[in-house]
């Protein structure tokens, strides 16, 4: 029998080193399962308590009878004659299943500090529902909502992945991971750049729409170290690896800045803006930019803009230049202050802002046109006005000159002379074509036409008429 015990121990050492199991585990858990098997006996005492000698493997088991407050009032030795067989049944059982647990437990505790790590696995299967990767000892889940959109995964492809959750499961742990993740771009640069796994550069912030474009904000520790540069490496070959893994994703790397305004415009780059002005109250960013930047700032579908704004947590409102002027533009106008209302009649109303009556919309339409057309009545009046003024000072000025026509042809008449009272017309002939044409000019007049430019005083000595032609010809005159 002591034979038989030492050799269970020995084969009970060499199975907990093997499994990585402490011995005193081991035995509590049998020690446990023969109580379990003890008091299914016929006449076992309600309690009992099994003990195992670590150096003989000796068994016994003790029956004990407890008081009303649960103390030992008697305990004795109810050690069954063929315990040992009983005993060897469950020793095999209780064994397997101890073991399964504490590989279980190993388990978990493997993976339960590594929440924020990134891990390398082997596709083994994929559905709609999720994929699962082979990490070696256990088995990760790749949720759907975890996964980028359009991203294939193939059969024994490898795989690397974000650790977001770690279940404990009587199955065994659950290891949940993403590819969605942003600590995933985080982890792949600690991989590929010392100066991050070293603490020189920091990553400060990352924004990413999975599949499509990631922003991070990088600082450096050392003022002699390029944060930018060292995440891009030489020729880009170390954010070339980065976008290599997450199969295509474009990456763009920003320094980070503690002033806001100088973090903003960083962030919209690669845009270039022109002014940042900031609303703490409201946590609104107003990013000014040129008219050709528009566009490139806002980025395709807005992405640009929305990554800037989870990267700086700031809203980010972008504005053209000609946008900001036609708001302030807008806003320098006055308006009418007030609202327009649905009254007790169901008709629409003018209600305005500082009270009083409301106004119907024929009354008010009526009021808008009537000002409108006394404007026009106004400056009508004004133009007939003027017209008017102007009308009677060129009449005026044609009466007027028809005095100075008759003194221009006695001068024509002199000078055609050369003697004294020569341009006098005193021929029959010449005075009713005198009266003629000054009828002809008082009936212009009165019809309110033009004169006739033929009829203006003209500068200068102009032809006599034909009477007075003929007069100075012939020498007649009067004196």
């Amino acid at each position: 029998m002591l034979r038989d015990n030492l050799a269970f121990l020995d084969a009970l050492q060499q199975i907990a080193k093997d499994k990585g199991i402490s011995v005193d585990v081991l035995l509590d858990a049998l020690a446990n399962a023969l109580v379990a098997a003890y008091k299914r006996m016929p006449g076992a005492a309600e309690e009992a308590v099994v003990t195992i000698e670590p150096d003989s493997g000796e068994i016994r088991v003790y029956g004990q009878e407890l008081d009303e407050d649960g103390n030992v009032v008697r305990e004795w030795d109810d050690t069954p004659k063929d315990f040992g067989r009983i005993a060897a049944q469950t020793a095999k059982q209780v064994i397997f299943q101890r073991i399964r647990e504490a590989e279980r437990d190993l388990k978990y505790e493997e993976y339960a500090g590594r929440e924020g790590d990134i891990v390398t696995g082997i596709i083994q299967q994929s559905d709609n529902r999720y994929t699962l990767l082979d990490l070696g000892k256990v088995e990760a889940l790749l949720p759907q909502a975890e996964q980028v959109p359009f991203e294939h995964y193939e059969h024994n492809a490898r795989l690397k992945a974000y650790i977001v959750e770690v279940r404990k499961t009587s199955k065994g742990p659950q290891i949940v991971v993403s590819r969605t993740h942003p600590g995933l771009i985080k982890r792949l640069f600690e991989l590929e750049v010392p100066e991050i796994a070293n603490g020189i550069v920091e990553i400060k912030a990352a924004a990413r729409e999975p599949g499509h474009r990631t922003k991070i904000a990088v600082w450096s520790n050392d003022p002699n170290v390029d944060p930018v540069g060292a995440c891009v490496g030489a020729r880009g070959a170390r954010v070339r690896m980065v976008t290599t893994e997450l199969r295509g994703e474009k990456v763009d790397i920003v320094p980070y800045s503690e002033e806001p305004r100088e973090f903003v415009m960083r962030a919209l780059q690669p845009a270039k803006v022109k002014e940042v002005i900031l609303d703490e109250e409201s946590g609104t960013a107003t990013v000014i930019v040129n008219d050709y930047q528009l566009s490139l700032a806002i980025g395709k579908e807005g992405q640009n803009a929305r990554l800037a704004a989870r990267l700086t947590g700031w809203r980010i409102d972008i504005k053209s230049e000609s946008q900001l002027a036609e708001e302030e533009a807008y806003a320098a106008q006055e308006w009418a202050e007030g609202e327009w209302v649905q009254n007790e009649a169901g008709e629409m109303v003018w209600q305005p802002a500082g009270g009083g009556e409301a106004v119907s919309a024929e009354e008010w339409e009526a009021t808008s046109l009537g000002g409108e057309g006394q404007e026009g009545e106004d400056g009508q009046d004004g133009e007939e006005g003027e017209a008017g003024q102007s009308g009677e000072g060129e009449w005026a000025g044609q009466e007027a000159g028809s005095g100075e026509v008759a003194a221009g042809e006695a001068a024509a008449g002199e000078a055609g002379s050369g003697g004294p009272g020569a341009g006098l017309v005193t021929s029959d002939e010449d005075l009713a074509e005198a009266d003629a044409a000054g009828q002809a000019t008082a009936v212009a007049d009165l019809a309110g036409d033009p004169p006739d430019p033929g009829g203006m005083p003209q500068e200068g000595p102009e032809e006599a008429p034909e009477g007075a032609q003929e007069a100075a010809a012939s020498g007649e005159g009067v004196g």
